[in-house]
């Protein structure tokens, strides 16, 4: 039984492009990687763009289906995690004064990681333990993903301070394979397998040690980026997000509140006050989106202000030329030219 996933439900789309080259390099077929996730090679060549974690999760079912019981073989698929891989968070951990600064951050965003594991870190006598509970993770693809996890985590730890790990052991909850030689040469030290918990124990003087990056103003600028692109994915998630999606699948009309709350079988009494708990409201929501289809609609150059328009819902194209100089600071002919 697996617990309620506590990852955001969309992420980027850099960690499938790694395990998809990393299925190529396998020797599995693009086609077999992605065969029923939904995503395209088009998708895994746009860096910016984003996919829901659940696409991530299937393709790893895939990785594990075609490739077999290999044990770890996810070590080697978490080697391609550099710290650059993970954008703005990268740059902040590696702006940290000390190693524990790094850690206390990476924790506080790892949702701007492509972890599947809820991480914590603890310290004990001179000991530093970070504890990774794959509890909601889905039983068949434990393996693998821990696997992966804890790869891309000892990347993270070394990139940092340009130096061996002073590991004292890893506990995992995994089986014990019958060859360990690959947890032996890219972990450092052979874990104690069938253990209560994942955990990785390091001495605990490692945290006080500084970073050779560390740069204050750089940390500032980074960890507000941070927060920044969270809130934005999160905005992403819950009942706002499914609203989002809805009024985006349909251009050609956008449904009133009324047929909105009717879709997702609630009354528009109640999706305002659901919304309202999330701190966002169906106008600002319709608004955000009449936006970002305005911007599209202009762009593609194949309609003129009146159809833009009365796609996005409005009575009078007067009133789509005020919204959007209101948004841009523009009217929409002169945005297009810029």
């Amino acid at each position: 039984m697996t617990a309620t996933p506590h990852w955001p439900a969309r992420r980027s789309a850099i960690s499938v492009q790694l395990l998809a080259q990393f299925g190529l390099d396998q020797g599995l077929s693009l086609d077999a990687c992605l065969a029923g996730t939904g995503l395209s090679w088009h998708l895994l060549a746009d860096p910016a763009s984003e996919i829901a974690a659940e696409q991530e999760l299937l393709l790893i079912r895939n990785l594990v289906t075609a490739l077999g019981e290999q044990p770890g073989i996810g070590l080697l698929a978490g080697k391609r995690y550099q710290l650059n891989t993970y954008g703005i968070w990268g740059f902040a951990l590696l702006s940290s004064p000390t190693y524990r600064d790094a850690a206390r951050l990476g924790l506080r965003y790892l949702d701007l990681t492509y972890a599947f594991h809820n991480m914590q870190l603890e310290e004990y006598g001179d000991e530093a333990h970070l504890l990774l509970d794959d509890s909601a993770v889905p039983p068949d693809l434990r393996t693998f993903i821990l696997e992966r996890d804890l790869g891309g985590m000892l990347n993270a730890q070394r990139e940092l301070i340009n130096a061996p790990l002073p590991i004292r052991r890893v506990d995992l909850c995994i089986p014990a394979p019958a060859d360990p030689s690959l947890y032996l040469s890219e972990i450092g030290v052979l874990p104690n397998f069938n253990q209560p918990c994942n955990r990785f124990v390091v001495d605990r003087q490692l945290l006080d040690r500084p970073l050779p990056g560390a740069n204050s103003r750089t940390l500032e600028l980074c960890e507000q980026q941070c927060q920044l692109l969270l809130d934005k994915r999160r905005q992403r998630s819950g009942l706002a997000g499914r609203i989002r999606s809805l009024l985006l699948s349909r251009p050609g009309r956008l449904p009133d509140m009324e047929e909105v709350a009717a879709s997702l079988c609630m009354s528009s009494r109640t999706l305002r006050r659901r919304l309202d708990e999330e701190g966002s409201s169906f106008r600002s929501l319709l608004e955000e989106v009449r936006q970002a289809l305005a911007e599209e609609l202009l762009a593609t150059g194949g309609l003129n202000l009146e159809e833009i328009a009365e796609r996005l819902g409005y009575g009078e194209v007067s009133n789509f030329i005020h919204a959007f100089k209101r948004w841009k600071g523009v009217p929409p002919r002169q945005y297009h030219k810029i």
